[in-house]
């Protein structure tokens, strides 16, 4: 099961257990909650309203991927936070305890009852603010079950590295890959839609679910920008995808298909 929360927080329930991956409910994507981007829609779910998490993922520690607000919230309901490296630093000063926390280098792998979780790297950076630049580590996640490989993105610019990623775990089932915050500026560490469908084919992926769009409004671009031009790439490079409105559970057995429900949106 999966419920796309919007940006790029996912809740996945794998063999009877709850993960949460990135959990961003609080209204801004900032320090502040007055000012900094503000949400376009409200989560589906709220905080208080989730099961019993196992899992939180966390990818790296940028405003729109780790929530303070959130992470004080689910540390009373969650099993186990994996993180990268030095991110553990942020969790245990907002309250979460140290035996909680696995952290993760890149290429690093975890066993669980359910398979295998791997972090694995990306094109990114990291920091919370003045003077902790790149002072902890950044990635994305693989989950694979012995009937399931799903890939998580993160925050990228496009590299070779998703092809090896391919390579080591592929061919995934799902991708959900960013498409979304992108500007000529940041070609290192975000990807153009193009790039985005590139990189899904880089890893081997059956079906793709564009992610990190939708939510905040983090670019110059407007917010349907990804959406329309993924669609087209996809369709020029004959890839499939699947775009589930936020909100929306299904399965991996049961993708939603394509549907433009961004152009009936106000």
């Amino acid at each position: 099961m999966f419920l796309k929360l919007g940006h790029s927080s996912i809740l996945l329930k794998v063999y009877g257990e709850y993960w949460l991956i990135d959990p961003v409910f609080s209204d801004r994507a900032s320090p502040f909650q007055f000012v900094g981007p503000k949400r376009f829609h409200q989560p589906p779910i709220s905080l208080e309203d989730l099961p019993p998490i196992d899992k939180v993922l966390i990818s790296h520690n940028h405003y729109d991927h780790l929530d303070k607000a959130s992470i004080k919230i689910l540390l009373a309901k969650t099993q186990q936070f994996l993180v990268p490296k030095g991110v553990d630093g942020d969790l245990i000063n907002w309250g979460v305890e140290a035996n909680k926390i696995v952290t993760f280098d890149w290429w690093q792998e975890l066993q669980t009852n359910q398979g295998l979780v791997a972090f694995t790297p990306t094109q990114h950076f990291s920091g919370r603010g003045m003077g902790d630049g790149n002072t902890t580590l950044w990635g994305s996640w693989v989950i694979k079950t012995p009937q399931e490989s799903v890939f998580f993105s993160g925050d990228s610019g496009y590299f070779s590295g998703f092809k090896e990623i391919g390579d080591k775990y592929g061919p995934f089932d799902l991708t959900m890959v960013e498409t979304g915050a992108y500007d000529k500026d940041w070609a290192d560490i975000h990807m153009k839609p193009e790039e985005s469908i590139q990189a899904h084919m880089d890893l081997q992926g059956k079906v793709m679910m564009p992610i990190h769009n939708g939510t905040f409004d983090l670019a110059f671009h407007t917010w349907h920008d990804p959406f329309d031009r993924v669609v087209t790439e996809a369709e020029r490079r004959e890839v499939t995808l699947s775009t589930p409105e936020f909100g929306r559970i299904f399965s991996i057995i049961d993708l939603p298909p394509l549907t433009p429900w961004w152009q009936q949106a106000p």
